[in-house]
């Protein structure tokens, strides 16, 4: 009876997750919030995303989020929320496309087939910004306004990785090691970070 259990015990030891939190902060040690932090191993399963669509949404002449994260070959669709018409686009390596003219929601939504980021913008609205951060990992969650996420993978070493849409470039990911066990994680990024404006838009345009 007892080797059964201790197998068990063993097992889980190695395979079972918890939630592990982890603080970021920017470089004047303060909470940065809405950055995306993920973490990379062999102990993260690649998943299918086949069944899995994910939405960039425009409401109100802005992208919502402003920020998505994707795993890798993921599927987003761009619902048109306004009752005006939108043309998405993005010219990032990581995924160059076109959704001309259109209201409400295009046919098919896009594959995301690389990782990196895919910078969003409106060829009618020039103000409209938006991220698709597309990463080799379903272990991944977007800061809180303490800078904090909860991320669930098995104890051990993994790459962590951390973007966010004030890096003066917005391809350069900052990746460091991390332990992942019931001890918190906090990791400062090293760039600085850039004031995110917010273009105040006039509710009485119709374009």
């Amino acid at each position: 009876m007892i080797k059964p259990l201790l197998s068990v015990l063993l097992l889980c030891m190695s395979t079972c997750a918890a939630a592990t939190t982890i603080t970021i902060k920017n470089a004047n040690n303060q909470p940065l919030a809405n950055a995306v932090v993920w973490l990379s191993g062999a102990s993260i399963q690649a998943g299918n995303q086949e069944s899995k669509t994910y939405a960039m949404s425009q409401q109100n002449r802005e992208f919502t989020p402003r920020t998505l994260v994707v795993p890798q070959n993921a599927k987003v669709e761009f619902p048109n929320a306004d009752s005006i018409m939108h043309h998405v686009y993005s010219f990032s390596k990581a995924k160059t496309f076109e959704l001309k003219l259109y209201k409400e929601q295009p046919k098919a939504p896009i594959t995301f087939d690389k990782t990196g980021v895919v910078e969003l913008g409106c060829n009618i609205h020039d103000w409209m910004l938006g991220y698709i951060v597309v990463v080799d990992s379903t272990v991944f969650a977007i800061t809180d306004d303490n800078g904090m996420v909860n991320l669930t993978a098995p104890d051990g070493q993994y790459s962590m990785s951390v973007w966010h849409s004030g890096f003066s470039d917005i391809s350069n990911v900052e990746t460091h090691s991390v332990n992942v066990s019931d001890s918190p994680i906090h990791y400062a990024v090293k760039q600085a970070i850039a004031e995110q404006i917010d273009f105040a838009t006039d509710e009485f345009d119709d374009y």
